[in-house]
């Protein structure tokens, strides 16, 4: 059924898909009929022990109950107004309380539109053009991070992608993630409006900071004026309930967030100091509008799964199951005559096998995406989904019981025995 399903796809979609990664998946995309707790449903009839996680929002898993009731609450007064609602107070409250960035806040509908968002008020706030971004870090689908990005845009070899303006280009500097002389040159010699990060690199493959590399992006972007932007789209209420700026303990001066925080509906945000936020319209002059922005179902959706990460142990058994998987990976992967590397931190992990260490989107680059692609269709024979791509990252949630925790490691211990 899937393949049938396929074949009409490519027929209305470009290349098959509405979002490229989902094409990676071979021979072709699986469909899927429903999803529950750990598991995908597909037409096919497999189930499926999901990693994938919709790329990162659901850490309580699929459709978890109290999320459902709360969604299915708001459906029953409405799904949009078109004016201020008192939800998006009681998530903004929420995310004040534990992002320590954050001053206040603007809703937006998605990762890339809360980036873009960033960016223009770095700019508007400092009255410079030029912004510093990594190597291999995706800050989402518009003209200013689709330059030497990570994520489906590294997966099928997009530079720069194509329709973008050489004039825009020429405002975006790119560093090595990890290089502090390469942000300190720049800084020291241009004017640079803000420096955009993943303080963990999510979108090619998991790559951690080094030691010093936050704290100097701080001292850094302090010295020279510049702001600095902390991409936790991914790692927001991820690694904690205050996201990576409360794990590492750096500050940022922005940050933006999606995913979690909308429970697994379509949400971005933009947070940090007043006095840049204020330069917001209608309080000041850098503008951002949106007909869906702080929409009531996604503000309630995303309420209900804080609530779940304020009360419950989710974060431990989430962090655990990530824990022991890269574990059984490892002592897998040690039988065998190659080199390979493990990055973890919290819920995500990702493997890169034939080199020894993974700091940098280059040093991704060189590990064998083949053998990786074909440890994806082996384990995904066997009921297990990870990412097609090796340039994402593999995620556990509070659904991913030791039960399922061991029958993975069992499909894992198969196919790594068997490569």
């Amino acid at each position: 059924m899937s393949e049938n399903l396929w074949k009409k796809a490519l027929e209305l979609f470009a290349g098959g898909v509405n979002s490229p990664v989902r094409a990676a998946v071979k021979p072709y995309p699986f469909y899927v009929e429903k999803s529950e707790g750990a598991f995908l449903y597909t037409i096919d009839g497999q189930r499926l022990i999901d990693y994938v996680l919709g790329y990162g929002p659901l850490i309580l898993g699929h459709a978890h109950p109290y999320v459902k009731k709360k969604i299915i609450e708001q459906i029953e007064k409405g799904w949009l107004y078109g004016t201020p609602s008192k939800k998006e107070i009681e998530l903004a409250e929420k995310i004040r309380s534990h992002i320590p960035s954050a001053e206040k806040i603007r809703f937006v509908n998605s990762g890339t539109e809360a980036t873009m968002l960033a960016i223009r008020l770095a700019r508007g706030y400092t009255k410079r053009e030029k912004i510093l971004k990594f190597d291999g870090n995706y800050h989402g689908a518009h003209d200013y991070a689709l330059i030497n990005a990570g994520s489906a845009v590294s997966e099928f070899n997009v530079i720069i992608s194509s329709g973008i303006p050489t004039s825009i280009i020429n405002t975006v500097i790119v560093c090595k993630y990890n290089d502090l002389d390469c942000v300190e040159k720049h800084l020291r010699t241009e004017e640079i409006a803000g420096v955009i990060v993943e303080p963990v690199m999510g979108n090619m493959g998991v790559i951690l900071p080094e030691q010093d590399f936050l704290n100097g992006l701080r001292e850094l972007t302090k010295t020279y004026n510049s702001v600095l932007i902390f991409d936790e789209v991914i790692t927001g209420f991820r690694l904690g309930l205050s996201g990576a700026q409360g794990y590492f303990k750096v500050i940022p001066d922005l940050t933006t967030l999606g995913k979690i925080i909308g429970g697994g509906l379509p949400i971005g945000a933009v947070t940090g100091k007043k006095e840049i936020m204020s330069n917001l319209t209608p309080e000041g002059n850098v503008f951002n509008a949106g007909t869906f922005n702080a929409n009531p179902l996604t503000m309630a959706a995303g309420i209900a799964t804080i609530e779940v990460l304020e009360t419950t142990n989710a974060y431990d058994i989430a962090n655990k199951a990530s824990k022991e998987i890269a574990e059984e990976l490892d002592n897998s992967l040690s039988k065998k005559n190659f080199k390979y590397t493990i990055n973890r931190i919290q819920s995500m992990f990702q493997f890169f096998i034939g080199i020894s260490k993974v700091t940098n989107a280059d040093d991704a680059r060189l590990a064998n995406k083949h053998l990786y692609v074909k440890i994806h269709e082996k384990l995904l024979k066997l009921g297990v989904f990870i990412p097609p791509s090796q340039f994402e990252t593999i995620f556990t949630s509070s659904s991913h019981s030791d039960e399922i925790v061991n029958l993975t490691i069992e499909a894992i211990h198969k196919v790594v025995s068997e490569i």
